[in-house]
């Protein structure tokens, strides 16, 4: 196969036999076509038409490929660096095969692999941010017929946008590669006691490459851990319960007991903030694969942990959104895992009998999540963006201005 479902990167092909009937295009504003002897044009050969201008309102075509190709490398930098808002109210639109359905819809801070509309330096194995000026791409997008990739400027003010996309031309695509697709969604206000859905079921056969999260924990559980959620897949038929199921929040993206900063190629936490209930997180299947045949669906538990006399017993007495789920128990003289799920519940775990501490608890928090998986269809079954307002709601003040005061703080 012409494309392979590797998305690492090595030295070991670098010296290869150059492929015939495969040529090197980049797009940008200085050759928007990639057409062979056609860049630089606007200037006499001198730099002339360096970034787009997108107004309020307008859609610009940034990728427009007839035939076959992989994109290679996306890269992009402008206004939207230095505008939280547009990070949330610009949205990103991948269009293969002549579908009038987007394989990716998302904004475009959150497609390249932060949430909240924040900014860090970071890199991982397919995005990046060298000094958090700039947004990057190395995850492999191949198309048979065609691509078109739009940028949609819903905030108030005039986006100036650098980019480049550097893909591969080629003479002929294997028949059965894989689409690249991206799924953005945002619930303000999880329901207690559900998982929230990082990917709907989606339908088709393809490999799961992971998600970047956004948390903004309801301060009214302050004070307590947010990250007790369990991430699980539901693959080729599973209903009830799912076939792949981890162990915990902090645990899915290869840390423990609780999860502070830190950046890894296929894993990381931008922001861990417990004092005002921020996170900012992500995890890649790069080399361990996650292949669905028929279906698949993620979701994660909404759960947290705390102690029973100093939070989930006052929060309940006073009517806080809260259910314990499971306890330790050193009744026998050894620790032991108790079920409230099927032991008794709420009113057996607060009864003044029952000595155990603490619990893993139901919550309600408001969650965000981009997810990037491949299908072997151009377009999915999957549902539209969400609205500018939803995407932008609450967070100038539980996210920007609480950033601003710990950078001024800082400096």
């Amino acid at each position: 196969m012409l494309f392979m479902l590797s998305l690492t990167v090595t030295a070991q092909n670098l010296y290869d036999p150059v492929p015939k009937g495969v040529h090197t295009r980049w797009v940008s504003p200085e050759n928007p076509t990639g057409e062979k002897g056609k860049g630089g044009m606007t200037n006499q050969g001198a730099k002339g038409y360096a970034f787009y201008i997108i107004q309020p309102g307008e859609t610009k075509t940034i990728f427009d490929v007839k035939g076959a190709g992989i994109i290679e490398r996306m890269w992009s930098s402008g206004t939207i660096l230095n505008n939280k808002e547009q990070r949330r109210a610009v949205r990103i639109d991948m269009y293969w095969e002549g579908e009038d359905k987007p394989a990716v819809s998302a904004p475009i801070g959150d497609f390249f692999g932060i949430a909240h509309g924040l900014l860090s330096a970071f890199e991982s194995d397919i995005f990046m941010s060298p000094e958090g000026r700039s947004f990057n791409s190395t995850i492999p997008m191949p198309f048979k017929e065609s691509a078109l990739i739009n940028i949609t400027n819903e905030s108030k003010q005039e986006v100036y946008m650098w980019f480049d996309i550097n893909y591969l031309a080629m003479d002929k695509m294997d028949e059965d590669i894989l689409y690249f697709h991206a799924y953005w969604n945002r619930d303000l206000k999880t329901t207690l006691a559900e998982d929230y859905v990082v990917l709907p079921k989606v339908e088709g056969s393809g490999r799961y490459i992971g998600a970047n999260f956004g948390v903004l924990g309801d301060l009214v559980y302050k004070g307590t851990w947010f990250g007790e959620g369990e991430v699980k897949m539901f693959l080729d038929g599973d209903t009830d319960y799912a076939t792949l199921v981890g162990t915990g929040t902090e645990d899915y993206i290869a840390t423990g007991w609780g999860q502070k900063v830190f950046n890894t190629s296929y894993a990381g936490s931008f922001i861990s903030d417990r004092e005002n209930e921020i996170y900012a997180f992500y995890r890649y299947h790069l080399k361990d694969k996650v292949y669905f045949h028929q279906d698949i669906k993620v979701t994660i538990q909404q759960m947290g942990a705390a102690n029973k006399k100093k939070f989930l017993k006052p929060w309940l007495e006073a009517g806080v959104e809260a259910i314990p789920a499971n306890y330790m128990d050193k009744r026998s003289g050894k620790t032991e895992q108790g079920h409230l799920m099927y032991e008794g519940g709420t009113e057996f775990f607060l009864s003044d009998e029952f000595p155990a501490v603490g619990a893993k608890y139901y919550r309600r928090d408001d969650v965000c999540a981009t997810a990037y998986f491949y299908l072997d269809k151009p377009s999915s079954n999957l549902p539209e963006l969400p609205p500018l307002e939803l995407r932008k709601a609450k967070l100038q003040k539980r996210v920007y201005d609480v950033v601003n005061v710990q950078i001024k703080n800082a400096m």
